[in-house]
């Protein structure tokens, strides 16, 4: 009963928000109630090593010959890390929320709590129906909040296809579970057959958000630090359980190989970006590139733990990095927390992300070692860049004093997950990997500021001097279906206007015709 206690604690929290909102309009004390139900819900998340492993199964659904499977959710260490990573985000959103522009933002604090519940049940989904039904409710909050705030047309087209590649997810993952079903797998993550293995983590790839490569939000920086640095992780996060769902041994087949190549692809570029990019928030859809690649390469090389280490680095050392907005000299040293969160160093919270428990990856190793140095060093760089970041001395002293409580918070518990709680913890990991991967890291440092190439640049997306080979193939792509749907529509046209009756007994004597002379 854990876990919907936590669960429960955060949507009561938000509906209280709602009711006062309408009923109460001068309301003063949103911030404080928001902060201190979600600090309860925190609480309650620790409550679960008490418990660890538990499993909660709700009645099942009539009739039986319909629905095979019931909703359950299952609490172990790898998804206690992920709630308890969620959970920390959450608080560390509301808590610098205090420093933000327009504060106080009652609508953006009930909207993040409401993403972290329902991102608590995604992690802790325990069979395919339960977790199919939580993608489609984040899908449904994500598509209507980023219709609300984008008014360029173009920005809306991206929103579609981004919920269109996620819905295509929701399919892949539903057909991996009727593929486990007929080879005689159970309705459970724990005991996925060998055949549905890869369709589940196909089904995770596609929901990371690859393409399109940025999801668009408004330029207000609120937004974009507060609801929207939540709104990306919670999406992620809900994915990416999936990778460490799958057993070890259910994605032997022949295509492991080429899929850790092409992974490895788009690891290099994710990556890349982000080193070069001018400013954190720019980058951010790069930082969910390049560490999603990591994740679904553990994944690929039988490494659930691994795929676990990665993406809990991924919410918490990217999440401080990207909430961190007011310039504070202690602050910016505490961020050297976060580079070692992602270091893959003995003790860190990405130890086991080199650890493989397959064999035959040799060939993409040198790609997405390049890959882990440059995230390492683009982190470095964007954490001890001060330009950006403007102090606001405006705010109240109280306001100053909280906001670096939220970013601690997250930084404490990236050091704190490579210590104890769950199965990543204490793990001296792949030495030679992490160690190779940090030099490299240091020495794209040192070239920076000599090497032309690595100097940041703006986003292929954001006002590009010259677009980019990604940017032709994407407008090519987005041209044929234009085409496409012209010949449809002038077709129907065609069909449906005054010349439509003679079109039909046209196409009727072809086909009586063609009937005829088959006819013996």
């Amino acid at each position: 009963m854990f876990i919907l206690i936590t669960f429960l604690i955060l949507v009561v929290t938000a509906l209280v928000l709602l009711v006062l909102r309408i009923t109460v309009p001068g309301f003063r004390y949103h911030w404080l109630f928001a902060v201190g139900g979600t600090l309860l819900a925190w609480i309650s998340v620790f409550l679960w090593l008490t418990r660890l492993p538990v499993s909660y199964q709700l009645p099942s659904w009539q009739p039986d010959t319909v629905f095979s499977q019931s909703p359950t959710f299952i609490a172990d260490n790898i998804s206690w890390a992920f709630a308890v990573s969620l959970l920390t985000l959450c608080l560390a959103i509301l808590l610098t929320a205090a420093v933000r522009p327009r504060f106080p933002t009652p609508v953006n604090w009930l909207g993040t709590l409401v993403l972290t519940s329902l991102g608590v049940l995604a992690v802790v989904a325990g069979n395919p129906l339960t977790l199919v039904m939580i993608w489609a409710a984040i899908d449904l909050v994500e598509l209507v909040v980023q219709l609300w705030f984008v008014e360029d047309p173009k920005l809306s087209e991206r929103v579609v296809i981004s919920f269109a590649s996620r819905v295509t997810g929701i399919m892949i993952l539903l057909w991996a579970d009727m593929v486990g079903a007929a080879g005689g797998g159970t309705a459970d993550f724990r005991a996925a057959t060998p055949q549905a293995g890869l369709f589940l983590l196909i089904a995770a790839g596609l929901r990371v958000g690859v393409l399109p490569l940025h999801l668009p939000y408004t330029g207000e920086s609120s937004l974009r630090r507060g609801f929207g640095t939540g709104l990306r992780m919670v999406s992620a996060a809900s994915s990416l359980i999936l990778l460490a769902r799958i057993p070890a041994g259910s994605i032997h087949s022949p295509f492991t190989p080429y899929l850790l190549m092409l992974v490895s692809f788009a690891g290099v570029y994710g990556s890349w970006m982000w080193l070069r990019a001018p400013d954190e928030l720019t980058a951010r859809p790069f930082w969910l590139i390049g560490m999603g690649s990591l994740v679904v390469a553990a994944a690929l090389r039988s490494s659930p733990v691994g795929a676990a280490a990665w993406s809990c680095a991924l919410i918490l050392a990217g999440s401080a990095l990207f909430l961190f907005s007011d310039q504070n000299k202690w602050l910016t040293r505490a961020l050297y927390a976060g580079a070692f969160g992602i270091s893959g160093l003995p003790f860190s919270l990405t130890a086991t992300g080199w650890v493989s428990g397959g064999t035959g990856f040799w060939l993409s190793f040198p790609f997405l070692l390049l890959s882990h140095a440059m995230l390492i060093a683009g982190y470095l760089r964007h954490s001890q860049r001060t330009i950006t970041r403007g102090v606001n001395e405006s705010q109240q002293i109280w306001a100053r004093n909280v906001y670096p409580l939220g970013i601690m918070l997250l930084l404490i518990l990236t050091v704190l997950l490579g210590l104890f709680g769950w199965a990543g913890a204490l793990q001296l990991g792949n030495l030679f990997a992490s160690l190779l991967a940090c030099l490299l890291a240091v020495g794209l440092l040192w070239l920076t500021p000599r090497a032309r190439v690595l100097n940041p640049v703006r986003a292929h997306w954001v006002q590009p001097a010259s677009e980019s080979w990604l940017d032709w193939a994407y407008q090519g792509l987005w041209n044929l279906y234009h085409q496409m749907g012209r010949m449809s529509n002038a077709f129907i046209g065609l069909l449906e206007g005054e010349s439509g009756i003679m079109w039909t007994l046209l196409f009727l004597v072809l086909f009586m015709t063609i009937f005829m002379k088959r006819t013996p």
